[in-house]
């Protein structure tokens, strides 16, 4: 499992910057499906072979306004989910009180703390480097975000103690349950294990937050990802939703399949869909599970209404198998094993390359690609290249000719001939030649 590491400071000291950097991406929108658009708070940092989960935080300013004071949540979850902590300070500037608290907080975690003083970019400052170890931290390292320096020296400290030989591969299916709080994820899970099934065992988690549940389902061992709530201090956090995202993160990360619970009684939100693109993100199985479904007056109406709003809400996820069910009365909880057993089939499925190019050959055939500037794109071959999600490599004469509606259009023929129901698919374009 992939280590978390956050970021954290007081406002303009470059932390979004340096988490671009990190991640290699530019800041907010990195999806380029429509109906998704956000602000990022986390990426996956990749450095010799070792990755890690980047936490980004807003800037904590102790000013003690109720905005600084949601920001200091959000960064205390961060922290606590954290197994490393970067503190970032500003190279042009003195340690201020800010810093102090700030450092405070951090010494009573008892982590690993690197302290990264940004802004130094010329010998001048780096002089003034050592000033920054009255912090109290042993490990300071000068970095200039603008103009992309020690950045190595930070990664090669970063991800010094990560392990570098892979742990002993579990074939269990694994899944859990993401999404809002108090939409019935904890009743779900109850339900689930409740229904039918034989527990093994109770597993301690590698996350703080989380227990494996082993139990049986026909005959097979699955693996339950437990994220229902943080033991210590989740309460302070249940109202402030936009931040539960946190805690799904590293479970996210660790499952086969992810089940997105939403409220009936409350409907769609926004909210719903962020937490859904970080999954889809992912490349892992997708199940939107409907739940609180018995509070519903018409079932039998009211399914056609909401299939066509989660249609619509979800348009960037349509292959998204769907379930509507009840945890409190377990009604139709019968419906949800098959459905995360299918997105996971169907995540890990191969195609035969002779039966895939045959169907890009009639989807061409049916349907050639615009012509721009003159020019027109050829497809000379596609096979999988990888699963876990599908990938499938198209080789063709120029890539910067592909325009995003004649991919989508491969991706419905693909998905037409092919069973993808519950998860994602890329799809990649190189030159003839290219590597």
């Amino acid at each position: 499992m992939k280590k978390t590491v956050c970021l954290i400071g007081k406002p303009n000291v470059g932390k979004s910057t340096i988490f671009n950097r990190l991640i290699k991406e530019n800041k907010s929108i990195v999806m380029d499906t429509p109906g998704v658009t956000r602000d990022r708070i986390y990426g996956t940092v990749s450095y010799q072979e070792k990755s890690f989960l980047l936490i980004d935080t807003g800037g904590i300013d102790l000013g003690g306004d109720d905005w600084n004071k949601d920001i200091l949540m959000q960064a205390t979850l961060a922290i606590h989910e954290a197994d490393l902590i970067v503190f970032v300070v500003d190279g042009k500037e003195e340690i201020s009180a800010n810093d102090l608290k700030i450092r405070d907080m951090l010494l009573k975690t008892n982590k690993k703390v690197i302290v990264a003083v940004n802004k130094m970019d010329n010998q001048k400052r780096n002089d003034a480097l050592y000033s920054f170890y009255e912090l109290g931290f042993a490990t300071v390292i000068p970095i200039s975000a603008a103009h992309n320096l020690g950045f190595q020296t930070l990664l090669e400290e970063i991800t010094r103690d990560f392990e570098t030989t892979p742990v002993e591969e579990d074939h269990h299916l694994k899944f859990c349950f993401i999404g809002r709080p108090n939409v019935g994820k904890s009743s779900l899970i109850n339900a689930l294990l409740n229904e039918s099934r034989v527990i093994v065992s109770d597993i301690a988690g590698t996350t703080r937050d989380a227990t494996d549940t082993v139990f049986t389902y026909n005959k097979e061992e699955y693996v339950l990802i437990d994220t229902a709530g943080m033991r210590k201090k989740g309460r302070i956090y249940e109202s402030v939703e936009k931040y539960s995202l946190l805690r799904s993160l590293k479970a996210i990360d660790r499952s086969d399949v992810c089940v997105l619970v939403i409220n009936a009684e409350e409907g769609i939100i926004e909210h719903d869909k962020h937490i859904l693109s970080y999954a889809i993100e992912s490349g892992k199985g997708i199940v939107l599970a409907v739940n609180k479904w018995d509070t519903v007056k018409n079932p039998n109406e009211d399914i056609k209404v909401w299939e066509k709003n989660l249609a619509s809400h979800f348009a960037f996820a349509r292959y998204a198998k769907i379930v509507f069910l009840s945890a409190k009365t377990k009604k139709r909880i019968h419906t949800l094993m098959p459905a995360i057993l299918e997105a996971y089939e169907n995540n890990k499925k191969e195609i035969k390359t002779s039966d895939l190019n045959n169907v890009i050959l009639d989807a061409v055939t049916m349907h050639q690609p615009p012509s721009y500037k003159g020019k027109r794109l050829k497809i000379y071959f596609v096979n999988q290249t990888d699963n876990r999600p599908p990938k499938f490599t198209f080789r063709v004469n120029n890539k910067g000719l592909i325009h995003f509606s004649y991919e989508r259009y491969l991706e419905n023929c693909i998905r037409t001939a092919f069973d993808f129901t519950g998860t994602p698919i890329l799809l990649k374009f190189k030159n003839k030649m290219e590597d």
